[in-house]
């Protein structure tokens, strides 16, 4: 995907600027003439790449999903106590202590008073605003429920922060742990165990082979430390990069969802977005072909990603989505169960977010169990690691004694 800066016409006359994500420029201006924009000139962004030491003093193009959730929950009562949407955003510009969200809102305000529509000024932001984001915005316009969309959107960006909060803390404690363990063993390895090894030979002591062993890898950690840390920099930036490759991202994906224990999580997870992300977009009035499309950008992974796409294929081909979902073989039997119940009752969207609900409280408990049980283990494996070196390093002492 490219991004292409253009300059058009909207339909008041006015000339309207700004940036679409898109695979080529043709898809791009189909796109732009849907939102009724004369494409008047286009051209593909050139890509930078981002050196973060050779940035300083630039401004960070970020916005958190509860500064997010908080804008849209003032904007829905302001805009629902009578307030025009550019008086709104000016007032909530003012407010906000985020320097690039504030400058995003600025000129998301000039764009809707030039004449364009609030969720094509959005779109020129589409770091901060999604897809899903703009078009359930499009969807409030045109039914003339923006502030209840607005509040709907709150609700969905509060739930996936909460989802993706308790993922990130079960994944931050063995990251932490593993990352302690390397420090820790690293120090021994160059600082203390050497002192060992100066000893030991003054007292001519006989080595065993633990600590022969133990004592070979110190050398080579001190004679090769920064070919190490080189090497270990190099794997992981290789590694980043791999995976931000299409064939890559599918690898390290398709990993993840085969992960023992994680895999299950992940898999959980994606399946809590997907649903949740459906049901907020079918009760915002989007096509069901529409918001699949989106729905799978919002996955998380790629696989399913890929599966959803698929799916949307056979929900065109006018198959029901409980089926198209079922033939993936990648969603659970209940999963589709539940949406096959919900398509013969006509509740569809209902029962999304029932699936939704369920299985974020299957992540919340997962989570809860998974953080008990690693803690134990982990702490387990740091004392381990740090127990064998100094037994290791000790061995030695028994002879000593002996000979005395």
């Amino acid at each position: 995907m490219a991004v292409f800066k253009y300059r058009g016409k909207n339909v008041a006359g006015n000339i309207v600027t700004g940036e679409r994500v898109g695979r080529t420029s043709f898809e791009v201006i189909a796109a732009l003439e849907k939102d009724q924009i004369q494409v008047l000139n286009i051209e593909r962004k050139k890509t930078q790449i981002p050196i973060p030491f050779l940035r300083k003093g630039t401004m960070k193009k970020k916005v958190s999903l509860r500064d997010l959730s908080v804008f849209n929950r003032q904007l829905a009562v302001m805009f629902n106590a009578g307030l025009p949407v550019t008086q709104g955003l000016g007032i909530l510009a003012t407010q906000q202590k985020n320097k690039y969200f504030k400058e995003a809102l600025i000129e998301i305000r000039k764009e809707v008073e030039a004449g364009s529509n609030f969720s094509n000024a959005l779109k020129k932001y589409p770091d901060i605003f999604s897809d899903l984001y703009t078009s359930m915005i499009q969807a409030g316009e045109a039914s003339g429920n923006l502030d209840t969309i607005l509040m709907r959107l709150s609700e969905y960006i509060e739930n996936m922060a909460r989802l993706m909060g308790k993922v990130k803390s079960a994944m931050a404690y063995p990251v932490s742990v593993l990352i302690i363990a390397v420090v820790i063993t690293t120090v021994l390895m160059i600082k203390v165990v050497p002192v060992f090894e100066n000893m030991f030979a003054q007292l001519g002591a006989a080595l065993p082979t633990p600590t022969a062993v133990l004592i070979s890898i110190s050398r080579f950690m001190q004679a090769n430390i920064l070919y190490l840390v080189a090497a270990g920099v190099g794997i992981f930036f290789a590694l980043r990069s791999y995976n931000k490759t299409f064939k890559g991202r599918r690898v390290f994906d398709r990993l993840k969802l085969r992960l023992p224990v994680f895999g299950g999580l992940l898999l959980k997870v994606a399946v809590a977005r997907v649903t949740r992300t459906l049901e907020t977009l079918l009760n915002s009035g989007v096509e069901i072909i529409e918001a699949m499309t989106i729905t799978a950008k919002t996955a998380g992974n790629s696989i399913i990603e890929d599966t959803v796409l698929k799916s949307r294929s056979s929900v065109q081909e006018g198959k029901p989505l409980g089926e198209s979902w079922e033939e993936t073989k990648m969603f659970p039997f209940m999963v589709t169960q539940m949406i096959n119940v919900g398509e013969q009752t006509g509740a569809l969207s209902n029962m999304l977010g029932k699936v939704a609900d369920f299985y974020d409280e299957e992540v919340n408990q997962a989570v809860d169990a998974l953080v008990s049980l690693m803690e134990p283990l982990l702490i387990l494996f740091l004392g381990g690691i740090v127990g064998s070196v100094i037994i290791a390093m000790y061995l030695p002492m028994f002879d000593i004694v002996g000979k005395i």
